[in-house]
């Protein structure tokens, strides 16, 4: 079932509350966190603050939740002195909301929920609101949901910087390119968001004939194997002519790239996002073409401050415009998303959610590494 997008009524880069100092990266763990960060003794007026519950959806679709997201906010939270617990529902929907009512009962006062699809979503927003609690969408947007506020990057401008960066890596190739299309999962409004945006770019090359279309797919659950499954499938429809894939991020990018190297096919333009260790490693070692790098710890801040203010009971800042949810307009905070080449990652090294130079270049990568310049 597809999942149909919200309207953007706004979209602005958003300038980070104050209030989140420079923050101490935390050790990931799994599972759950459960902190008293200082017991919630911080208190705003007369107030002392709420607890805050944060609710991840896997570690599955993108390794991010556990080794960036989840360290990040903690260290915010822990920061300002707010006490929070931090629950991940490995994929699992029935668990999420349980993990919700309870975080409620043990008296949160605000989620910062990424939801597994909107109808859990909004079931788990309905019943906060209930309660008088307090629901931040965070990364993912919940359609015809009750959330309170919003906190994500321009998801249509990644996609459009997808878009676009495979129409530059096949630029010069010559012919007609065949290009394959992996997307993100069915369930997700984020992989709905992305796919407008590179379908924006991509779209009129395939209807003035330019490239045509192998084949278009969505990935369930974003899950790496059935990606590699399903291209595999592709290739073999198209007797391995296959010369660009748009992969929504780099799992399903690094999933492209499994089966072709499984088949000793010649390197193709490969797409990404999220800019992870081996995507960065796949754009080194030109095996992807780009990825797209959404800078994660200012997603982080920016979702701890405002969750700060909810739980202190003081007025929320940093909110820049609004996202309708097919429901209501909600609150929003909107980042910008850059697109990564091997020609800028440079600019990127030293960020604290970026990949660091001796992972990238460990091992047989050192010698590619000096020739584009990282060493």
């Amino acid at each position: 079932m597809r999942v149909m997008h919200g309207t953007r009524r706004r979209t602005l880069p958003m300038t980070l509350a104050a209030g989140v100092a420079a923050l101490a990266l935390a050790a990931a763990g799994c599972g759950d966190d459960d902190d008293n960060g200082g017991g919630g003794s911080a208190a705003s007026g007369d107030g002392e603050a709420g607890k805050v519950a944060v609710l991840l959806p896997d570690s599955k679709s993108s390794v991010r939740w556990e080794t960036v997201d989840r360290p990040f906010l903690k260290a915010a939270f822990d920061e300002a002195g707010v006490e929070s617990e931090i629950q991940n529902a490995e994929g699992d929907k029935s668990a999420q909301q349980q993990q919700a009512e309870q975080a409620i009962t043990n008296g949160a006062k605000v989620l910062l929920m990424v939801n597994l699809d909107s109808g859990s979503g909004a079931a788990i927003a309905a019943n906060a609101k209930s309660q008088g609690v307090k629901v931040i969408d965070y990364d993912r947007l919940t359609l015809n949901g009750d959330s309170d506020y919003y906190v994500s990057f321009d998801n249509e401008e990644v996609g459009r910087l997808q878009g676009q960066g495979l129409v530059d890596c096949l630029e010069g190739a010559g012919g007609k390119p065949a290009v394959a299309v992996l997307n993100g999962s069915p369930t997700d409004n984020n992989a709905t968001l992305f796919k407008a945006g590179y379908d924006s770019v991509i779209n009129p090359k395939f209807e003035a004939g330019e490239w045509t279309e192998v084949a278009d797919q969505s990935v369930p659950d974003w899950d790496n194997q059935k990606a590699l499954t399903i291209f595999e499938q592709m290739l073999q429809k198209a007797n391995n002519k296959v010369d660009g894939v748009l992969a929504a991020n780099d799992g399903l990018g690094n999933a492209a790239i499994s089966a072709l190297k499984q088949r000793k096919l010649k390197q193709i333009p490969v797409t990404g996002q999220d800019a992870t260790l081996q995507g960065i490693q796949n754009i080194v070692n030109g095996d992807q073409c780009m990825t797209v790098y959404k800078a994660i710890k200012k997603e982080a801040d920016a979702a701890a401050a405002l969750a700060v203010s909810l739980a202190k009971g003081d007025e929320p800042t940093g909110v820049t415009g609004s996202v309708n949810n097919e429901k209501k307009d909600v609150p929003a905070v909107l980042l910008k998303p850059v697109a990564v080449t091997k020609e800028n990652i440079k600019e990127y090294l030293g960020e604290p959610d970026f990949p660091k130079q001796e992972e990238i270049c460990a091992g047989k990568l050192a010698s590619k590494c000096k020739a584009i310049g990282l060493t």
